[in-house]
């Protein structure tokens, strides 16, 4: 059965729907979702890629990344693939999005409009092996050097938006962080 996803606009309005592997061969403009699960100690829970991936197999990346289907709040698609991905049914949030483009060498090209959920749990991840090769936690000042020393390690859009993240972070710091404690 072909996955439908959903084709935006620069503001993120629907413009159409399109098979998955047509819209990463054609590099369209489409509307995904990044989310980023910390524990109470603060650390990011990354998941390395299935080996099986059609890109950026065997690459570390944040918590969980995917698409919502046609007709599909964003919400609800970050909880089925939390669930469907890690295992986990983490409460999250809305934190901020972005657009980016990115070319792979067997010819996909992502070009998502992404939008960035944050949440917090302590529970042990039960990923889908299909999905996820390995997980770990780490403390996001070990990444920051980790991404500045291994960048071929991690997926394209972990590195485009972790200054992001980290920059809302140490703004929003009270509002977000200190819920884990």
């Amino acid at each position: 059965m072909e996955e439908l996803l959903i084709l935006v606009d620069n503001n993120d309005q629907q413009v159409g729907k399109l098979e998955k592997l047509l819209v990463h061969q054609q590099g369209v403009l489409h509307r995904a979702f990044s989310v980023f699960i910390f524990n109470t100690k603060g650390e990011l829970l990354l998941q390395q890629r299935a080996d099986g991936k059609y890109h950026s197999p065997g690459l570390w990346s944040n918590t969980c990344c995917s698409h919502p289907k046609p007709g599909e709040e964003l919400k609800d698609a970050v909880k089925r693939r939390l669930k469907e991905e890690m295992g986990l049914h983490s409460s999250t949030e809305f934190i901020f999005n972005f657009i980016y483009k990115a070319s792979f060498e067997n010819g996909l090209t992502e070009h998502e409009f992404d939008h960035v959920f944050f949440g917090i749990d302590d529970a042990i991840p039960v990923p889908d092996t299909t999905e996820v090769k390995d997980w770990r936690y780490i403390h996001l000042k070990d990444l920051k050097e980790d991404l500045e020393k291994n960048p071929l390690q991690y997926t394209v859009w972990l590195k485009i938006c972790f200054e992001k993240v980290i920059e809302y972070l140490e703004n929003n710091s009270d509002n977000f962080l200190s819920k884990a404690s």
